[in-house]
């Protein structure tokens, strides 16, 4: 027996060596693609020597001696610490994924090679002005010089992701760049999903004149700047239920409420405490770690220019120079429209076009899929764009038999010049060389956001489809191919995009809420972003005479919802302080003390209170009470409360109180009866997540920021690693914006969508301007700049964004030194 044993211990001795030595084996083979900063090294494609200065939050400060060097380096950079997060975005866009992670992505790749992204991207290099064209050529080489590197000194193949899913490291290229682009207009654009929620909700209620409570319009005129103080579709099949899409972590297809979000403002000198002006930019994305956004500083032939780029992109999309500062929004521009196209009974390759039956044009393409055999794809394409599936985005619940759909959408075109558009705005010096600049900007269409030494500015870029006024559908919905009206008539000119310039109030900005009020065809989009964060920005602005860098700051970490501000004394309006003292334990006591709460509750969706919990569960339990019996399984299509619809209802516009009453049910509910039982629905599910001390909660701990690694996130042990958790204020409606998972589940409330990147320039002091992104620099997950900055982050503050060479010198974490490689 005592022999036994001792083998036994011999064998763990020997388990725990092995496991010891395989451990350290394992990071020695990881580490070794961490970066070394601190080196000179030799390089082809450089025509002089470029140093890389990078401070002590690991933003890199190029200081080259021409544009072209710049770029180069900028690649470097990106090459450097996110390298994988680049290769995975460029694999997404060429629709490669499947080559990589098999069978899982497949319909993934399979959606994009529908759309054809890439091959556009290709054709487009073409179309790039001359400046453009050597900015994407120098940034490849410098990203071609890491890999070179990589292969010749063995850096652990670049990242450690590349040893768990290895892949040959193919040259970028410039069209890769432009089809990353291009894959971010996809990741912003909602108009598609808007348009089949919208046929879907008409084919399902019976009351046709209620579609206008459950998707309404935004009121109003809109807001720019502030002053001074189922009959369009013969046959559509009826309502069906269809699944809840999964979202994969590496498909860029989301739900339409992920489709973009942004704020910005400005202010001119008259509104500015220190008499320069003010800009305040924090794009809103989904969350992941790596985040998309990477800092950098480029000096360039026209001048410094610091901000937020996308690895992958030799751009600063965000940002400022001495003379400029520009920010972005998301446009919600109507630029996507589906056509139901006839098929021809007699030969399925044909369509119906309004001069008869037409041949589909097609290609094939193959899906190659790692451990799997390919699959061959036949890609259609119409007069109006790609014939896509009916399994992408619902579309076959509203496509007739006998019909396809197709996709008609700005970006899908071989003549984007967008990247020559943000190439250009680095090198504006003033508001109007920059909106000259961004006449080129096809997709996505955005909102910028300028100023200026003297002035301030805001302009939709982008393309904006011209249609034709008898449009069956304007745009809303699905419509027929085939009639002329409904096709698109090219795109309106940019000098009609709106525009506000210089504005007498000093004060500008959008929340990616409505901007103008016009009438169809000129509107411009029937959807938009926001109809709450802007209530809460105006009284900030106005709150004030004039403004600061700080005061900018507060605003954008403001988490007040002018939401609950609103809805709270509509729906609780018959519940606060009524009723009989009841027993502690019961549904009734539980209910007191949830109102009780509120009732002292100023809207503040802080991280530590219990109220935003109890708030948020309420709303949401409430909108699934009203809707849920009118419209059935399409309720889970709703994941995100709709105030204007809840305060519709109960207000009773037009009748809306309808909705609050169950057509099932023989009593009839009024909507304090609907209030009442859907806050019940609420406690009890808290009760059951979180437990029943309604004191006790904190809207944090559901409201966790959920920044995980789109690959190795849910890998057991590892996933401790490299996921980025931690508790957030924000919620869906405040200015500082926590976009909330949705749905029905525990996981609901995680924060999963918001500003990954914030800056705030002052051309009073442009180096007192401050910017912060919401991860680190490092895509490595071993490196300390993984995650340095997700603390900063949470807590709202920023790291310095200067130009001074001297003070990133200063504290420095490293320099480079890119030297040519002499003949």
């Amino acid at each position: 027996m005592a022999v036994v044993f001792q083998w036994l211990v011999r064998l763990a001795v020997v388990l725990i060596v092995l496991a010891v030595l395989g451990v350290g084996m394992t990071y020695y083979l990881a580490s070794r693609s961490l970066p070394d900063y601190d080196a000179t090294l030799k390089v082809s494609g450089l025509a002089a020597e470029t140093e890389i200065v990078r401070d002590n939050a690991n933003v890199p400060h190029i200081l080259a001696q021409n544009d072209a060097d710049a770029f180069f380096a900028l690649g470097f950079v990106h090459a450097q610490d996110r390298l994988w997060q680049m290769m995975m975005l460029r694999r997404t866009a060429q629709g490669r994924l499947s080559e990589v992670f098999g069978t899982a992505t497949v319909e993934t790749d399979s959606f994009i090679r529908r759309l054809d992204i890439y091959r556009l991207a290709v054709q487009s290099v073409s179309v790039q002005t001359p400046q453009t064209i050597t900015a994407l050529e120098a940034y490849s080489a410098g990203v071609n010089a890491r890999i070179a590197q990589i292969n010749q000194e063995a850096l652990g193949r670049g990242a450690p992701e590349f040893f768990v899913f290895p892949m040959a490291l193919a040259p970028w290229q410039p069209a890769d760049s432009i089809a990353i682009g291009k894959l971010m207009a996809l990741r912003l654009s909602g108009q598609l999903d808007a348009e089949v929620l919208r046929a879907r909700m008409s084919l399902a209620l019976p009351d046709q004149d209620r579609l206008i409570d459950i998707l309404p319009d935004a009121p109003g005129a809109g807001v720019g700047a502030l002053p001074e103080y189922a009959a369009l579709v013969p046959n559509a099949p009826r309502y069906a239920a269809m699944p809840v899409q999964q979202i994969n972590p590496l498909s860029p297809f989301g739900p339409e409420v992920f489709a973009g979000a942004s704020n910005a403002w400005a202010a001119d000198a008259s509104r500015s405490a220190s008499g320069g002006t003010l800009l305040a930019n924090d794009p809103h994305l989904g969350f992941s770690a790596p985040g998309i956004w990477y800092l950098a500083r480029l000096n360039l032939q026209a001048g410094g220019v610091i901000g937020a780029t996308i690895p992958g992109m030799p751009t600063v999309l965000t940002g400022r120079s001495d003379a400029l500062g520009w920010g972005v929004t998301s446009a919600y521009v109507d630029d996507q429209d589906l056509f139901i196209e006839e098929l021809n009974p007699d030969n399925q390759m044909q369509y119906r076009t309004p001069d008869g039956w037409k041949e589909f044009e097609t290609r094939k393409s193959i899906v190659t899929i790692k451990d799997a055999d390919p699959i061959t794809l036949t890609l259609h394409w119409t007069d109006n764009g790609p014939v896509l599936p009916g399994t992408f985005k619902n579309i076959g619940a509203v496509t007739p038999t006998g019909h396809v759909t197709a996709l008609s959408w700005t970006v899908l075109t071989p003549n984007d010049t967008t990247m020559s558009a943000a190439i250009g705005l680095m090198s504006a010096q003033n508001v109007a060389e920059a909106i000259n600049a961004s006449e080129l900007v096809v997709a996505p269409a955005q909102n910028l956001t300028l100023a200026d030494q003297d002035t301030i500015a805001m302009k939709t870029v982008g393309a904006v489809p011209r249609r034709d006024a008898a449009h069956q559908s304007k745009g809303r919905m699905p419509s027929l191919g085939y009639v002329a009206t409904n096709r698109w008539q090219g795109v309106m000119s940019f000098a009609s995009n709106p525009g506000f310039i210089a504005p007498l109030g000093g004060i500008l900005g959008n929340t990616n809420n409505k901007m103008v009020e016009r009438p169809f065809p000129n509107h411009i989009s029937y959807r938009w972003g926001d109809t709450q964060r802007v209530q809460r920005w105006q009284r900030l602005m106005q709150a004030r005479q004039v403004h600061t860098r700080d005061s900018f700051i507060e605003a954008q970490l403001d988490t007040v919802s002018a939401t609950a501000r609103t809805l709270l004394p509509l729906i609780g309006a018959e519940l606060w302080f009524t009723g009989e003292a009841a027993a502690d334990g019961t549904v009734e006591r539980q209910r007191q003390r949830a109102l009780t709460l509120l009732a002292d509750w100023n809207g503040e969706m802080n991280e530590h209170l219990p109220e935003p919990l109890i708030y948020a569960a309420w709303l949401r339990a409430l909108q699934d009470r009203m809707v849920r019996d009118d419209i059935g399984p399409l309720a889970d299509a709703l994941t995100h409360i709709e105030p204007l619809f809840i305060e519709r209802a109960f207000r009773d516009v037009g009748g809306a109180s309808v909705w609050c009453d169950v057509h099932q049910s023989a009593p009839v509910e009024t909507c304090p009866d609907m209030a009442r039982l859907a806050l019940d629905d609420a406690l009890l599910w808290i009760g059951e997540t979180y437990g029943t001390q309604l004191e006790s909660l904190r809207w944090g701990d559901a409201h966790q920021a959920v920044q995980d690694h789109p690959v190795l996130g849910n890998v057991p042990v590892l996933r401790y690693f490299v996921n980025i958790r931690q508790s957030t204020s924000g919620g869906d409606n405040t200015l500082q914006r926590g976009l909330t998972r949705g749905g029905p589940g525990a996981d609901a409330f995680e924060n999963v969508h918001g500003a990954g990147y914030r800056g705030v320039y002052d051309f009073a002091d442009p180096d007192s301007s401050v910017f912060i992104e919401a991860t680190g620099q490092s895509g490595h997950f071993l490196s300390r700049h993984y995650d340095d900055m997700a603390q900063l982050w949470r807590r709202g503050e920023y790291i310095p964004m200067s130009l001074d060479q001297g003070l990133a010198r200063a504290a420095s974490v490293g320099i480079t030194k890119l030297e040519p490689v002499t003949p």
